[in-house]
Parts: C-alpha cells; structure tokens; sequence
C-alpha cells in the first residue's frame, strides 16, 4: 500500500488529532464549500443569523510552537479559520460576549451547514471561536478558529 503525504494532508492529521475533529469530515467540508457554497447559519443566544460568503482556510498562526495562550486556550502553529459575513448587526451585542478580552474564556459559537456526499445529506455543526470581527452601517465580518466539528 503506498501513502502520499502532503504539507496539507499532513497538518490536517495533526489538527484533527489534538481537537478530535474527523479529518476527513472536516476535508469533505472544505471541498463542498469551494465547490457548492452550502447554506450555513450561525446560532447565538437562541436566535440564528444567516452566514454568508463562508471560506475555510488551514491559516498560520502568531505562535512559533504549539502553546497553551495566557493560559486560557490552546493554539497550535497552524488553525483551520473560517471566515463569514452576517447582514445583521442586531448580532453585534451578543458577540461582545464570546470574545476573549473582557471576558475570562472564548465562548463557543455554533454555526450550521448541510453537504451532501453520494445523494446524501450530512448535517454538521461547527463550533468556532470569534478571533475578530470587522463591522460597517449594515454587516459584520467574522473571523473565527475552528474548536469542533460534528455531524448531527
């Protein structure tokens, strides 16, 4: 049996082995999305948000080795980071509450998507947590690192 191994495939293999993320779930997500742009929703305090223009990107980080940031949260030299548009800024409140700074933890953001694969639907929720976000009159844009990833 022969085996190619990519930088990607990889540090896909490293990741999903340190946040217990099936990797090829998590390979199968990136491919729908380029290819399909699927519906995703993010859900904050009981009320879902449409999210929009979604990319998945395997991204460095700001951290030479893996480390345990401030002692809050663990960062590894590579993330996988999703970014994406909300046309809503009723959101922007809530979010102040799931971002590190002045609050002692991340908390997790939940979004949702579907992707089929062989005529079938798969339902999958990705827990993120906001890095930053970029805010004009009418949408917010969010940048987030992927935590988990779960079918439903």
């Amino acid at each position: 049996m022969l085996f190619i191994f990519t930088k990607d495939s990889i540090e896909l293999s490293i990741f999903s082995s340190l946040l217990s993320v099936d990797s090829s779930l998590l390979k199968f997500l990136i491919i729908a999305n380029e290819k399909n742009s699927p519906v995703y929703a993010l859900h904050l305090n009981d009320i879902s948000y449409p999210l929009v223009d979604v990319s998945i990107t395997n991204s460095p980080t700001p951290v030479t080795s893996p480390t345990t940031r401030g002692g809050v949260y663990f960062s590894d030299t590579f993330a996988y980071k999703i970014k994406g548009r909300i046309d809503d800024v009723s959101i922007i409140p809530a979010l102040s509450k799931t971002m590190l700074g002045p609050n002692v933890e991340f908390g997790e953001i939940k979004i949702t998507t579907q992707i089929q694969s062989d005529n079938k639907k798969i339902n999958l929720s990705l827990f993120t947590n906001l890095i930053n976000s970029v805010q004009n009159l009418s949408t917010i844009e969010l940048n987030m690192i992927l935590v988990r990833l779960e079918p439903i």
